[in-house]
């Protein structure tokens, strides 16, 4: 009778020892909790991954504007080496005007420096604008001024040029300032007086 006691009393015990297993340990998740927490990673991660993106884009941007103020602000600057040059020669013409007979060494010097200085600005696709003796052309030259054709000079001719006209590679930097010989009004006059008596005759 002792040992059926003992027997009971196991049975028991071991039914609180599973009972309070079960209740200490975890119950199994299940198959919607697991893809729950798998599409919570997932988002999280892609969150980080937006977040990385969004900075170094911010960076680059930054970057971009800074070099693009660099390239503004130096783009003159191998033009500019290449002008000093030409301002070197100005100056020692300058210089030989403060010495005896200096003149003619001016006159030379300043021409001189003149030819450089268009042989500079050509190397930056600067190009003059041709028009005297040329047809006005409304695209390339500015009329300032008009006159009467002379003797033998074709109407619409460019007479004179009061300031140049360049391009920067294809495109019209400055049209050409210039005068331009409209009719021969005396021909026209005496042609108009002439058919006239004609018609009168």
């Amino acid at each position: 009778m002792k040992k059926s006691r003992e027997k009971t009393s196991e049975c028991e015990n071991a039914g609180n020892t599973d009972s309070a297993g079960e209740e200490a340990g975890q119950s199994p998740a299940s198959p919607d909790e697991k893809e729950s927490a798998a599409e919570a990673d997932e988002l999280k991660a892609a969150q980080d991954r937006y977040l990385r993106l969004a900075a170094e884009f911010e960076n680059y941007k930054k970057r971009a504007q800074k070099d693009q103020a660099d390239y503004t602000k130096y783009a003159n600057e191998r033009l500019l080496k290449d002008m000093l040059t030409v301002l070197d020669n100005l100056q020692r013409a300058l210089q030989h005007t403060q010495q005896p007979g200096g003149t003619n060494g001016l006159v030379q010097g300043v021409e001189l420096t003149c030819k450089q200085y268009l042989e500079t600005l050509s190397r930056y696709g600067l190009k003059e604008i041709p028009s005297v003796g040329l047809p006005f052309d409304p695209a390339v030259h500015q009329a300032v001024a008009t006159v009467d054709a002379q003797e033998g000079q074709a109407p619409n001719t460019i007479v004179a040029e009061h300031g140049k006209g360049y391009y920067l590679y294809d495109r019209i930097l400055r049209p050409a300032m210039v005068t331009v010989a409209a009719s021969n009004r005396a021909a026209e006059d005496r042609e108009g007086s002439g058919g006239k008596e004609s018609d009168n005759g």
